[in-house]
């Protein structure tokens, strides 16, 4: 059956947040839930829409691309955005503003929109334009006149990739986020969690797990347990073997290890007395002679 993944339901629950202004009512200005979808209704079949259970024979949002043959799975690849009018920074903002100003990243190619496959849209509630990275399409049905289609590559959505940075970006260029905003996207938990991280890596003194992990790992201490006796090599005891050895080898490299008597000793002992006598320059041999005779008168 397919489903809507995590990634686009973030996307919807994010601007659902900021441009569903009032919650609790329905208002033409408001992007309200039902203007949101993701996976067609019961009778959809093919396109982006759709899972790997509802797509048809030769589905364009299959065979035209490598990513989404590559990445079909029961999951939708497509989302829906409807009318809206909001007011943020001295300017008045609607889906065919929001819609040209996606189409402007696509057509940039900024790296927050390049698992965007196509967008079908309005710049004016008059005429249905579409925005191709494939440059297989350039209009769609009437319905696009209020409603914005995106498609996403399906690799994208099989990976679980975060899509939200596009519409983050939108949102905070029209001033509706602001940082102070984004600080408070976070929850609780979130808060807490970070706290404690940013604790724990400021007092590395092992007397918080962090810290007493360090201090085993680097120094073998345990300031929780004095008798704490370490089982395994610590950085300190590393560095110290390591200085040892250093040592070691510096005072072997600045040693001869070349016996030369030895050597000529060996060779010689190979060596035939015609050999030996063949090998010694016509220059030296008679003073080997002599050296020889004096030797043996000796």
């Amino acid at each position: 059956m397919t489903r809507a993944p995590a990634n686009l339901m973030a996307v919807r629950s994010l601007l659902l947040k900021h441009l569903n202004r009032d919650p609790n009512r329905v208002r033409d200005e408001d992007l309200e839930p039902n203007e949101v979808g993701i996976v067609g209704d019961a009778n959809h079949r093919g396109g982006y829409h759709t899972g790997s259970d509802r797509v048809v024979a030769n589905d364009y949002s299959v065979v035209e691309s490598p990513r989404d043959r590559n990445g079909l799975t029961l999951d939708a690849a497509a989302l829906d955005v409807g009318m809206f009018r909001v007011g943020s920074g001295g300017r008045n903002h609607d889906l065919f503003t929001f819609s040209t100003w996606c189409v402007a990243q696509c057509v940039a190619n900024t790296a927050d929109s390049r698992d965007i496959r196509e967008i079908i849209y309005s710049p004016d509630g008059k005429v249905v334009r579409r925005w191709d990275r494939l440059g297989r399409r350039s209009t769609g049905d009437r319905s696009h006149l209020w409603h914005t289609h995106f498609s996403f590559f399906r690799d994208s959505i099989k990976a679980g990739r975060d899509q939200t940075p596009l519409f983050r970006r939108y949102l905070t260029t029209i001033g509706l986020i602001t940082p102070e905003q984004e600080e408070m996207d976070m929850t609780p938990e979130e808060h807490n969690w970070l706290r404690t991280v940013h604790r724990n890596l400021t007092v590395l003194d092992g007397r918080n797990p962090i810290g007493q992990t360090y201090t085993r790992t680097t120094t073998g201490e345990d300031h929780t347990d004095p008798k704490f006796q370490v089982g395994h090599p610590t950085l300190r005891s590393l560095g110290a073997q390591l200085t040892a050895l250093q040592s070691a080898v510096e005072s072997l490299a600045n040693r001869d290890f070349t016996d030369e008597q030895a050597i000529i000793t060996g060779v010689l002992a190979g060596l035939t007395p015609e050999e030996i006598a063949a090998a010694i320059p016509p220059t030296v041999a008679e003073q080997v002679v002599q050296e020889l005779g004096r030797r043996l008168a000796a």
